[in-house]
C-alpha cells in the first residue's frame, strides 16, 4: 500500500518450518531448506501482500540448521519490517525457537508475542503488532492455535479475546482502525463450538466483522489436496474486501489465504 492508497493486501500461510511438502524438515539440508525458501519468497514477490502472517517459522532450531527463517524470507522476498514471536524454546544439543512470525512494508509502531503455555515443544501462541499505515494504525494479530484438542482451542481463544479486551483494540473512541486477525486456527469454520465460530461470535458482537475465505474452494489443508479450511482472515467492517481467495500453492502442506481490501469511507 503506497501513501494515499486506499487498498491493502493480507495473505496468511503455516510455512512449516520451511519443509516443503515433506514430511519432516529434519530430513532436508541446509540448501534443501534454502530452496523451500526460495519457493515461499517467490510466492510472496507474486503475490504483493502489503502483511504477511506466518506460522511455525524458526529463529534457531536445529532440525532446520539453524536458519533465521523470517530474516532469510524478508531479505528474498524484500520487506521492509518483520517480527517473530517465539512460542518455543528449548536449549540443549537439540535446540528449538519457533513461532509466528510477520513480514510487512509498514513499520511496527510495537509489538509483543504471547504463548498459550509453557511447553518446549508444540507450544502454540499469537503475535500482535501494531503498524503504522497511511489510513491509521493497525493492529494485526497472527494466531496459532492448538490442532490436538477443541477444549484447549477454545482456552487459547479465550486468552485471545482477554487480550483483545485489555487493549480495547476493539472499543469505539480508540486511535486505533479495528484489528486484524489471522492465522492458522487448526479449526474448521463451520463448527459451531469449536475455536472459529466462538472468535467469530465475539467479534461480530464488537462490530461486522467477516470472515474469509467461506464456501466451496476455502479448504487449505493438506495444499496436496485440500480437504479442511484452517487458515482464516477475520476481516473488520472498516475495509470491503475486494477478493478473497486461496492460493493454489505448494510450497507448504497449508496454502495461503490471500485477501485483498479496500478501506471504506
Amino acid at each position: 500500500m503506497a501513501a494515499g492508497s486506499r487498498t491493502l493486501r493480507v495473505l496468511t500461510l503455516n510455512i512449516a518450518h520451511g519443509r516443503g511438502l515433506s514430511a519432516y524438515q529434519g530430513f532436508h539440508s541446509q540448501k534443501g531448506i534454502e530452496r523451500c525458501l526460495r519457493r515461499v519468497a517467490a510466492l510472496l514477490g507474486k503475490v504483493a501482500a502489503d502483511i504477511v502472517a506466518l506460522q511455525e517459522v524458526d529463529e534457531d532450531s536445529h532440525w532446520n540448521r539453524g536458519i533465521h527463517l523470517l530474516n532469510f524470507l524478508q531479505e528474498q522476498a524484500d520487506y521492509g519490517h518483520a517480527y517473530l514471536g517465539v512460542h518455543n524454546r528449548r536449549g540443549g544439543k537439540l535446540p528449538l525457537a519457533y513461532g509466528n512470525g510477520l513480514l510487512t512494508r509498514f513499520p511496527i509502531l510495537h509489538a509483543e508475542h504471547e504463548a498459550f503455555g509453557k511447553a518446549s515443544l508444540g507450544e502454540k501462541g499469537f503475535v500482535c503488532a501494531e503498524l503504522d499505515t497511511p489510513q491509521g494504525i493497525l493492529p494485526v494479530l497472527n494466531v496459532h492455535l492448538d490442532f490436538r484438542s477443541r477444549l484447549r482451542r477454545i482456552e487459547q481463544i479465550e486468552r485471545l479475546i482477554h487480550f483483545l479486551d485489555q487493549k480495547h483494540y476493539t472499543s469505539d473512541g480508540t486511535p486505533h482502525l479495528s484489528p486484524i486477525v489471522c492465522g492458522d486456527f487448526n479449526s474448521r469454520s463451520g463448527k459451531p463450538t469449536d475455536a472459529v465460530r466462538h472468535l467469530f461470535h465475539y467479534l461480530k458482537e464488537q462490530c461486522a466483522y467477516q470472515l474469509h475465505p467461506t464456501g466451496r474452494g476455502s479448504s487449505t489443508f493438506p495444499s496436496i489436496l485440500p480437504v479442511h479450511g484452517l487458515d482464516f482472515i477475520f476481516v473488520p467492517p472498516s475495509y470491503r474486501v475486494r477478493f478473497a481467495r486461496v492460493l493454489r500453492s505448494y510450497v507448504s502442506d497449508h496454502r495461503p489465504v490471500l485477501v485483498e481490501l479496500e478501506i471504506q469511507g
